[in-house]
């Protein structure tokens, strides 16, 4: 498999890039709507609640909170998740103004 040339492109849109793979596994959409469904942070649940298997969920998880969108606390020997909603509102910003692009001439395509 080649490798993703991501430096070619702006910052923007690897951004874009980087919140359109949160939403590209059912898991971590699953995960989120958890989330903000509970809105509180939560521990060991999640397995139970989306039926996946512990390291799987914890690698979605990971994922999230690579990208910002969750963040965790240490609460003895677990660890307990929460949307993080500085970084949600950036993404929803920035995922707004590439969706609300409009084409601007519908005259000249196939």
């Amino acid at each position: 498999m080649g490798i993703s040339k991501t430096e070619i492109f702006t910052e923007d849109q690897n951004t874009i890039a980087a919140f359109a793979k949160a939403f590209a596994h059912p898991a971590r959409v699953a995960i989120l709507q958890h989330l903000f469904k509970i809105d509180s942070c939560i521990c060991g649940e999640l397995v139970n609640e989306i039926g996946l298997a512990q390291p799987t969920i914890s690698q979605h998880l990971r994922e999230l909170k690579q990208l910002g969108l969750i963040k965790g606390s240490v609460e003895g020997t677990s660890v307990c998740y929460c949307i993080d909603a500085k970084n949600w509102e950036k993404m929803k910003k920035t995922m707004a103004q590439f969706l609300d692009q409009d084409i601007v001439s519908k005259e000249n395509c196939c």
